[in-house]
């Protein structure tokens, strides 16, 4: 039985879109110290690609870690983040609940960026939300809350801690509220 948070392939199109969003507004953070390295711009387009339907899941698949590693060519977290945003982004079309961690990664990044602004992770989540369409609600709305389910990446690991497992936590909090 496949995890609850692949999620059907129509989902996770909709959800790689979004994701990719996610990714490209902080884009702009690796590529001011990496601009030679495309791998995360590479990595969100393709994304979008496969949202559009123009990649197949299988192929992306064993694609989906190029961008996260464009991380060691940064040196600041902020940098790192938005890699790994990017990488994220790309794991949708292996599983829809990569695209929680294109988020968290994304308004980390901006926060990590913006020490000086307490509020900055919370308000590029509340950009990411109103981004979001319903069908992408409702696909976030069909995974496991954060921690409830190790079978994928909203299982006990790195995007269940620290910030990244707040951001995500605040995220599904937001959206259950909208559905109560």
């Amino acid at each position: 039985m496949a995890s609850p948070q692949t999620l059907t392939l129509p989902d996770r199109r909709v959800l790689a879109a979004w994701a990719a969003d996610c990714a490209e507004r902080v884009l702009p953070v690796f590529e001011a110290e990496a601009a030679d390295d495309d791998r995360p711009r590479d990595a969100i387009a393709r994304a979008r690609a496969f949202a559009r339907g123009e990649l197949a899941a299988a192929g992306e698949i064993s694609r989906r870690f190029v961008a996260g590693r464009a991380a060691r060519s940064a040196s600041s977290p902020a940098a790192k983040a938005a890699a790994r945003a990017a990488g994220q982004a790309a794991g949708v079309a292996h599983m829809g609940a990569h695209a929680l961690g294109a988020a968290a990664y994304a308004a980390h990044a901006v926060a990590l960026a913006h020490p000086e602004d307490p509020d900055a992770a919370e308000k590029e989540v509340a950009w990411q939300l109103e981004r979001l369409s319903v069908p992408g609600r409702d696909a976030l709305g069909r995974l496991p809350r954060l921690g409830e389910d190790s079978a994928g990446p909203l299982g006990a690991g790195l995007l269940a801690s620290g910030e990244l497992g707040r951001i995500i936590r605040e995220i599904q909090d937001r959206l259950a509220q909208r559905q109560a």
